[in-house]
Order: structure tokens, then C-alpha cells, then sequence
């Protein structure tokens, strides 16, 4: 995962997460391609709560 900004977060799916993630499995299984779902609302909100706790860091590489 990489945040360059408060609004750009950036993650790179493994094959796995259309098994391990509820979200994206629902997703798969209604028809949809696991490459093509751009986003998990439960990770959306983690990563959020992580940047309000200073656990992740916002870099900007300008």
C-alpha cells in the first residue's frame, strides 16, 4: 500500500483476496472479475483510521 496523499491511496490485490475478503468474494461471486473490483470499503475505512492514528504516513515523493 502506498498514500501519497490524503486522497490517493494505492493497493495491489493479491489472488487471494477474492477468497480472504468478504467484500471482493460477494463481488466475484455476483459475476463480477476480482481484477476488476477497484476497492474494499472495510480496507477504505482501515486505512483511514490508520492515517487519523499515525500509523500509516502520507508521503509525497514531488
Amino acid at each position: 500500500m502506498k498514500k501519497n496523499s490524503l486522497a490517493h491511496t494505492s493497493v495491489q490485490w493479491t489472488t487471494d483476496a477474492a477468497v480472504t475478503c468478504e467484500e471482493i468474494s460477494s463481488r466475484v461471486a455476483g459475476g463480477e472479475y476480482a481484477a476488476c473490483v477497484t476497492h474494499c470499503g472495510a480496507l477504505r475505512a482501515l486505512i483511514e483510521r490508520a492515517v487519523r492514528e499515525g500509523l500509516v504516513k502520507v508521503s509525497s515523493d514531488d
